[in-house]
């Protein structure tokens, strides 16, 4: 079988398959909706007789771009392919990883492999089977909030063999431009704040004048349309399909809310699908919302869903109720709307919940001047067929007002010299929190931090010898905090641990008059941030893990509880754990157990119960049942139906029939056949249909 590419993936494939042979390393980075999936299809349709393992963040991904192939190719489904979740593979044997044997090794989502427990799966693998040429498909090899670590170097040694930004594909007419249309909701909390700022100011020429802006800048925002006119405006396929991003559960229920004030002009009873499941391919509302073909506008609201790897083909455009986490996320979301065997041109709404905000488009656009700037120098202007994409700015002239009145607050260098003297008068020294601000609302503690780097070249500024001495007068102290005090706070570390035979110190506990917790909260925060400062050392590192050092105690309690939940799988089959139920060695795993199936029904994101997708993925793997007792109880008697059929082969079962432990088997049975086609959900029929049943069967 032969897989027709677009020209880009297929120069793309010819890259990769050389680079492979050559080096057996090759990624390929292109943006979302550029069809990269397609490269590996047909790297498994050329070598039939290879055995392909192919690696993904989830099974539903994977599906979705079988499906996508399956329509292209016209039914066309490779045989070779042994499939893997990234969490599936970091939990196999070393007997279940020599049974996989790849000719060749697929890497899907390869930024994915950074996280630190997939990392070690895909470590292993690769070490198993260094032979293997590996292909690694993903958006960005970047991650971004992980200390900038490159993926592509990581794990291919830096054999790209084909690299692409999201401005390039426009600028190259892969993906047609977007619509991008800029508004801002709400601002009146903003404007509040600023008035406070303007009424604290000492100067009255800086009063007078910040006044006389912030009015200008209020009658521009009263002036502006509201979201409703807006979206009436630019929201040409009334009856279509928009997936409105949302930042967590409670500002998704908030959005919802206003959803018919926002789009009333466009149609008074839009359909509403609120998604926040993780997981598509167990979300009722997302499977709802592909399926509708009705003639209202429909709008999926969802969190963190569809960021990657999940493409639907009919979607009209995307609402960015920013503000975005990273420079990945926010271009996975605009990806949702781009692809490259669209026809129409989508529109994205980018609606900014803060006034701050406001600066912070930019980077598609600069991307593509970079690109066409490239083109013309290299003689390769005929690669253009789009220079721009149209921006639609409706706040425009809010942003320059609003710049002009930062720009009147914001204080010269000799008025934060003059309020950190007024606090060494107070106090007697100048040793602030980073975070801290004055009750004018200055941020000191950040100027400060900001004088210290200038002092040791790590930003640009100015810092004559004039200033150096005004602030040492001060007791300005230009070592970084942590280095000021190392060895006394490192022998306390050391006795602490001495003590308790840990550093899990609580961030507001002192230990023989030493702020110890948060000296090591900061560490922490330090080589969390990158370790700007250069306050940690390798060898200071490795002094810390000597005695027990714990840099991410969410990942470490999430270890240990997991643990705890292995070996009770392992000894009852499952993870049905009683609230009360607490190990030997004092975890509370029922507890435990039971706040993160509260939470995932709430949708909450507190800090006692969130987990990270991979996280969550290795639970479902040994057994964990999210739902409540209805699912519990729905997932126990599906097990005794597997082991029925089992002993008898089929599912032939009376409706009388009761198991030996008392469970009515026979008339579940019949209740599910009955049920299949109208009150089951898409997940429980994908799981009876692997027992062979359906809705007659």
């Amino acid at each position: 079988m032969s897989i027709s590419l677009y020209p880009h993936n297929q120069a793309a494939y010819v890259s990769a398959v050389t680079m492979l042979s050559e080096h057996k390393k090759a990624a390929i980075i292109h943006p979302t909706g550029t069809g990269k999936s397609f490269i590996a299809f047909k790297l498994c349709a050329d070598n039939p007789d290879k055995r392909i393992c192919w690696l993904s963040p989830s099974e539903y991904i994977f599906r979705t771009q079988l499906e996508n192939l399956q329509k292209a190719s016209g039914g066309y489904v490779p045989e070779n392919i042994a499939f893997f979740t990234y969490a599936k593979l970091m939990n196999m044997s070393d007997d279940e990883i020599k049974d996989v044997r790849p000719d060749y090794i697929i890497l899907d989502e390869f930024h994915r492999c950074g996280a630190e427990m997939w990392g070690i799966g895909v470590q292993t693998l690769l070490s198993r089977y260094p032979e293997s040429p590996i292909l690694g498909l993903s958006a960005t090899a970047i991650r971004y909030l992980d200390n900038q670590r490159d993926m592509s170097d990581e794990l291919f040694s830096g054999n790209v063999a084909s690299e692409m930004t999201l401005g390039e594909a426009i600028v190259r007419g892969i993906l047609n431009p977007p619509k991008y249309v800029l508004s801002l909701f709400p601002y009146q909390k903003d404007l509040e704040k600023y008035e406070k700022r303007i009424a604290k100011q000492k100067n009255r020429l800086v009063r007078d004048e910040g006044q006389k802006q912030l009015e200008a800048l209020r009658r521009a925002l009263e002036q502006a349309d509201g979201m409703d006119e807006i979206f009436s405006k630019h929201m040409t396929d009334k009856q279509g399909k928009y997936i409105v991003f949302c930042a967590n559960y409670e500002h998704m229920r908030e959005m919802i809310s206003v959803s018919k004030e926002w789009f009333s002009k466009i149609d008074k009873n839009p359909h509403i699908y609120p998604a926040y499941s993780n997981d598509p391919g167990t979300s009722r509302a997302f499977a709802d919302f592909k399926a509708d073909s009705g003639e209202h506008l429909k709008l999926l609201y969802c969190i963190d869903m569809l960021n990657e790897g999940i493409h639907i083909d009919d979607i009209s455009g995307v609402i960015l109720l920013r503000p975005t986490m990273s420079p990945i996320i926010y271009k996975q979301q605009i990806g949702r709307a781009l692809s490259a065997n669209k026809t129409n041109n989508s529109i994205i709404f980018d609606v900014v919940l803060n006034i701050e905000n406001l600066t912070a488009i930019g980077a598609i656009e600069e991307e593509m001047e970079q690109i066409v700037s490239y083109y013309r120098a290299h003689g390769q202007a005929d690669e253009i067929v789009n220079e721009h994409f149209r921006i639609v700015d409706e706040v425009r002239d809010c942003m320059e007002l609003f710049e002009r009145l930062n720009e009147t607050l914001t204080a010269s260098w000799d008025s934060m010299y003059a309020l950190a003297a007024d606090y060494f008068e107070e106090f007697g020294d100048i040793n602030i929190p980073k975070r801290y601000v004055t009750p004018e609302g200055y941020a000191l503690g950040a100027w400060l931090s900001t004088q210290k780097r200038v002092y040791q070249g790590k930003v640009a500024g100015t810092l004559s010898q004039a200033r150096i001495r005004k602030l040492e007068k001060l007791g300005m102290r230009w070592e970084n905090s942590l280095d000021a005090h190392w060895e006394e706070n490192f022998s306390a570390a050391h006795a602490y641990f001495e003590e308790y035979g840990n550093l899990l110190v609580p961030a507001k506990e002192s230990y023989h008059g030493i702020a110890l917790g948060k000296w090591i909260s900061n560490l922490r925060a330090c080589r969390k941030g990158g370790n700007r400062d250069g306050c940690l050392t390798e060898e200071r590192i490795q002094s810390l893990d000597d005695i027990g050092m714990v840099w991410n105690v969410p990942e470490y309690l999430f270890e240990k509880n997991f643990s705890a939940a292995l070996e009770y799988y392992h000894e009852y089959g499952n993870l049905n754990v009683p609230h009360y139920y607490v190990t030997d060695d004092g975890i509370k795993l029922g507890a435990w157990i039971s706040n993160l199936r509260s939470a995932e029904r709430s949708g909450s994101k507190s800090k006692r119960a969130e987990i990270t997708d991979e996280q969550r993925a290795r639970l479902s793997e040994i057994g964990m049942v999210w739902g409540g007792r209805y699912e519990t109880a729905w997932e126990n008697t599906y097990a005794k139906a597997v082991k029925y059929k089992e002993i008898y082969g089929n599912l032939n079962i009376p409706v009388a029939y009761v198991t030996e432990d008392g469970c009515r088997l026979g008339k579940w049975i019949r209740k599910q056949r009955d049920g299949f086609d109208t009150t089951l959900s898409a997940y429980r029929r994908e799981k009876l249909e692997l027992l062979g049943m359906n809705a007659s069967t």
